[in-house]
């Protein structure tokens, strides 16, 4: 099956320094859905040589959690947050080339948001799929109960 180039990348609505690390790419968020790549490099991988489960792991966990904060694109920065309550993950096949993850909100509650999310590698061959539960939120306490607020991303720091 042969494939159009995607559109350039998306900037994340907030600054997420691990996600930017993995060299994760956002390339849709709207409507309840979110999808992201990542092209597989060696510090991916695992001893076989195909991409750690802690990354898809990671992967789906970032386009999920978008998926849930793209309803609220008439806020600034997406709203609240969202902070990942639980996460069942099952692998089908490995992961290798570019990885393609597709996140989808379920249903949401005032404070919740239940989503699921696939991975896809370069043919389109389902390799994980997960579902996650999430929790809205405006501050996250921190240590000394300190509320922390959302890192925002370049666009909302440059306006």
């Amino acid at each position: 099956m042969k494939h159009e180039q995607p559109a350039p990348p998306l900037k994340f609505p907030v600054h997420i320094p691990f996600v930017e690390q993995l060299g994760f790419e956002l390339h849709r968020m709207g409507q309840g859905e979110a999808e992201l790549r990542v092209d597989l490099n060696e510090g991916h991988l695992n001893s076989w040589r195909v991409a750690h489960g802690g990354l898809l792991m990671t992967l789906l966990d970032v386009a999920m959690a978008h998926a849930a904060r793209s309803i609220h694109a008439d806020q600034p920065d997406f709203g609240p947050g969202v902070v990942t309550i639980e996460m069942k993950t099952s692998f089908m096949r490995p992961g290798e080339g570019q990885l393609r993850a597709v996140g989808r909100l379920l249903h949401r509650s005032t404070t919740m948001a239940f989503c699921e999310g696939s991975v896809y590698g370069p043919e389109d061959q389902l390799c994980a799929h997960a579902t996650g539960t999430f929790k809205y939120l405006r501050a996250l306490p921190g240590k000394g109960r300190v509320l922390k607020t959302l890192n925002p991303g370049e666009r909302a720091a440059d306006s």
